[in-house]
C-alpha cells in the first residue's frame, strides 16, 4: 500500500458518518469543558462522546451547561479550533501510557543473557519511560487534533441538554444531530 493510498484510506475512515459525528461531538465536548472551567475554575469534570452526542459528568447547573454548549458550538463555528483540544483528554492519557510503556519495555527486550543487574534494568526502564513521556506529550495533542476530534462542527446542532443524577454523581447528556 502506498503512502497516498494509506492517507486516503485513513481520511475515508475518519470522515465516515459515524466516526465523523463522534469526532465532532468530542470537539464540542472539549470546547464546552474549556468554557465551563473558565467560568468555574477548579470544577472537576469528565466527559464521554459518542455518535449521538456526549456526556459531561460534574456538578453544573443545567442553564450553565446549556449556555456553555451553545457558546462552545458558536465559537467552534467561528474558527476557534483550539477549543477542540483538551489537556486532560483520554487521548493524551492513552498516548502517554502506550509510548512510555513501549519505551520502558525496550529495557527488557533482547536482554536475554545480557550481563547487568535486575536493578540496572529497572532503573533503565524508568529512564526510558520518562523519555517516552517527554516524547508523547506533544504527540497526544497532535492525535487529538488530527484523529480523535474534529474542530469543524459543520452541520452539528444541539438537540437537547438533559441533567441526570445517580447518587452523588450529576451528569448532563447533550444530544446532537448533523
Amino acid at each position: 500500500m502506498t503512502t497516498s493510498t494509506l492517507a486516503r484510506t485513513i481520511n475515508n475512515v475518519l470522515n465516515a458518518p459515524t466516526i465523523s459525528r463522534v469526532r465532532r461531538n468530542h470537539a464540542l465536548e472539549h470546547a464546552t469543558v474549556h468554557l465551563l472551567n473558565q467560568r468555574m475554575p477548579g470544577l472537576a469534570l469528565a466527559g464521554h462522546s459518542d455518535p449521538g452526542g456526549f456526556w459531561i459528568i460534574g456538578e453544573v447547573d443545567t442553564e450553565h451547561m446549556a449556555a456553555a454548549v451553545t457558546e462552545a458550538l458558536e465559537r467552534l463555528r467561528s474558527g476557534e479550533r483550539h477549543l477542540a483540544i483538551h489537556p486532560h483528554c483520554g487521548t493524551n492519557l492513552v498516548t502517554n501510557a502506550v509510548v512510555a510503556g513501549g519505551f520502558a519495555s525496550l529495557a527488557w527486550i533482547g536482554g536475554g543473557t545480557r550481563k547487568g543487574s535486575r536493578m540496572d534494568r529497572i532503573l533503565f526502564s524508568i529512564l526510558l519511560a520518562l523519555a517516552g513521556l517527554f516524547v508523547s506529550l506533544p504527540l497526544g495533542y497532535r492525535i487529538q487534533q488530527r484523529i480523535t476530534t474534529d474542530g469543524n462542527p459543520r452541520d452539528l446542532r444541539v438537540v437537547q441538554v438533559l441533567r441526570s443524577q445517580q447518587g452523588n454523581f450529576a451528569a448532563h447528556r447533550i444530544t446532537t444531530e448533523g
